[in-house]
């Protein structure tokens, strides 16, 4: 049975200039085409077809994927499959972006001022993610790509403190790589590692001296800082956002000492911090 492109465009529920559209990128090809009227006709059977590729579409697979699901149809489930995980990591992104905007909406994240106390730290370097330069654009940074290695690397730390018998104190963040010469060099470089992971720990002296020997053990010092919560992922303009926020609320007679800035992993953000130093001759 042959059927004109008005009768199968009424049968699929596809417009003609979907039918005609779907033609030119080899989706649903007419069974057959009149060479001096260019009229197209469907066979009766390719509405089936029509209705697997309307459903494909219907999940915002691009036309190049329906296309490659139709050639190898063995194929179509895993492409339904990467294609569905493309969806949740987009939803998710959605859900945080809307959390972050009734956030941001409601009020905006106070600084504060704090004092925090000394802590045992753990510290490692961060797997490097390298910085994407292009001409005549500026430096690309991948913060999700950080977050995730800085998380790789806080998870690392946490397991080997607790495979010596230590245990995890607070929240770990990580910091700029820069408390040795090397560190700097690398830190500098678009190569990297750029950043160190901070696991604070509580642990006796026979715990800390085995944990020395496969990782830094280090002094966090008591400090004076200002702080500011994000809520959601770290992206550029939420660093840039806190930098701002940081250093135009420095109380008198102080400075924000940028070395020291740190970034706290918490689970609905990201808190930067620096820390408060007295200006030399300042009285505070």
């Amino acid at each position: 049975m042959s059927l004109s492109i008005k009768d199968f465009s009424e049968m699929s529920e596809l417009s003609p200039q979907t039918l005609r559209f779907y033609h030119s990128e080899g989706l649903l090809v007419p069974a057959v085409v009149d060479e001096d009227t260019g009229y197209r006709y469907y066979d009766f059977e390719q509405v089936q077809d029509a209705l697997l590729v309307s459903a494909l579409r219907g999940t915002g697979m691009s036309v190049r994927d329906v296309r490659r699901a139709l050639d190898a149809p063995d194929t179509a489930a895993a492409l339904l499959d990467e294609h569905t995980e493309a969806l949740d990591r987009q939803r998710e992104a959605e859900d945080e972006a809307i959390t972050t905007a009734r956030s941001l909406l409601t009020s905006w994240p106070e600084v504060r001022r704090r004092e925090v106390p000394e802590k045992t730290v753990l510290s490692a370097e961060v797997k490097a993610v390298p910085v994407d330069k292009r001409r005549g654009q500026p430096d690309q940074y991948d913060w999700d790509a950080v977050t995730v290695a800085v998380r790789a690397a806080v998870a690392d730390l946490g397991a080997l403190a607790v495979l010596h018998g230590a245990k995890v104190e607070g929240v770990p963040w990580f910091t700029w790589a820069g408390e040795t010469h090397d560190q700097r060099e690398a830190a500098f470089s678009t190569e990297g590692p750029h950043w160190l992971a901070k696991v604070p720990v509580s642990a006796d002296a026979a715990q800390l001296a085995a944990l020395a020997e496969h990782v830094d053990v280090q002094t966090f010092e008591a400090r004076e800082e200002l702080a500011i919560h994000l809520p959601g992922r770290l992206t550029m303009s939420k660093h840039a956002t806190a930098q701002l926020r940081l250093v135009t609320q420095v109380p008198e007679g102080l400075f924000p000492d940028a070395s020291t800035q740190r970034h706290i992993l918490h689970d609905d953000g990201i808190e930067t911090a620096v820390r408060l130093s007295p200006l030399r001759g300042a009285r505070t």
